[in-house]
């Protein structure tokens, strides 16, 4: 009986070191094949961090002068995404968290009918302004065309995973 206990016991305490060193590793980004790409391949949550998940954030309006249902009230795919991100940064601030919190990106892109077609540059090129280069935690990302948004002067509406120590 007492060799069980001290089995069980042993083993109790086994679990409980692998699942703390488990925690201590936090969130593990994995690097896209490509070295210079923006996002990662994957990225792993350990348990035990709490996870937010950040509803939809859209264009703030940069043109008051004409209706806020045109293109015109928000700018073009970079400026909108910019604006979007700044959003998203704020949301994050009176979190307190950061873009090195987000492990998940998901992103809704409207064609811009002046060129025909939704402006992945435009959108890289804001995207990259947070993510990537100096700001080395990449997160995992998913970039998709819509036929469209809410607001039909929008082009873009991004969502965010984040996950932290509680």
């Amino acid at each position: 009986m007492k060799k069980n206990l001290l089995s069980i016991t042993m083993a109790t305490l086994l679990f409980s070191a692998s699942a703390l060193s488990a925690h201590a590793s936090d969130i593990v980004r994995h690097k896209s094949a490509n070295a210079a790409s923006p996002i990662a391949a994957g990225v792993e949550v350990a348990p035990g961090l709490t996870t937010f998940y950040l509803s939809g954030h859209v264009p703030p309006v940069v043109n008051t002068s004409v209706a806020k249902t045109s293109i015109e009230a928000y700018g073009d795919t970079k400026t909108q995404t910019i604006g979007v991100l700044k959003q998203i940064k704020t949301t994050l601030d009176g979190m307190s968290l950061d873009f090195k919190d987000v492990v998940k990106v998901q992103v809704f892109l409207v064609a811009d009918p002046k060129l025909g077609k939704m402006d992945f540059a435009g959108f890289s090129e804001g995207y990259a302004e947070f993510f990537g280069g100096s700001q080395p935690t990449l997160a995992a990302r998913s970039t998709m065309a819509v036929a469209g948004l809410v607001n039909p002067g929008w082009l873009v509406e991004i969502e965010v995973t984040v996950a932290k120590k509680k």
